[in-house]
């Protein structure tokens, strides 16, 4: 059993004309994207306040703080702004912008070895190097000098 549907021309074309619309929809929201994804899971980085001090930000570091071991990444918050701070070695350390530089984000994950934006999950080392995109530039990254537990930034 054959059963013909009787379809105007102009009733084709108009499903036609929605159905590509649909299609053109979904690609350009696609595209749209700004490539990489959104991370999911990635521990948000505990936050530390920092004192401003001249041209400086400050640090005091104890026991208790996650830089007191090799590995370990804070935010550091001061009046002067954010930084995302990484200890790279016993006596050395990173201080980096929290900016991403992909579309401006702020970074705030860590995922206890790079540091991840949750815009669309570009990851950098401790030292800012781009290690996953989107983003294809490194974090600026700011000098530190380290005596008796206090972090020293220069800003």
């Amino acid at each position: 059993m054959s059963q013909e549907i009787d379809i105007t021309r102009r009733t084709f074309c108009i499903h036609a004309c929605q159905v590509a619309s649909c299609v053109a929809l979904g690609s350009l929201a696609a595209a749209c994207g700004g490539g990489g994804s959104s991370p999911s899971n990635v521990p948000q980085l505990t936050t530390v306040n920092g004192t401003v001090s001249g041209g400086t930000v400050q640090v005091q570091i104890d026991s208790s703080s996650p830089l007191a071991t090799v590995g370990g990444a804070v935010m550091v918050r001061a009046s002067s702004g954010a930084f995302l701070v990484a200890r790279t070695a016993q006596e050395s350390f990173s201080a980096l912008t929290t900016i991403c530089t992909h579309e401006t984000c702020t970074i705030t994950g860590f995922d206890n070895t790079n540091f991840v934006c949750p815009c669309h999950g570009s990851r950098f080392s401790p030292t800012g190097r781009v290690v996953n995109g989107p983003a294809n530039a490194p974090l600026r990254s700011f000098a530190t000098s380290f005596s008796n537990n206090v972090l020293t930034i220069s800003v």
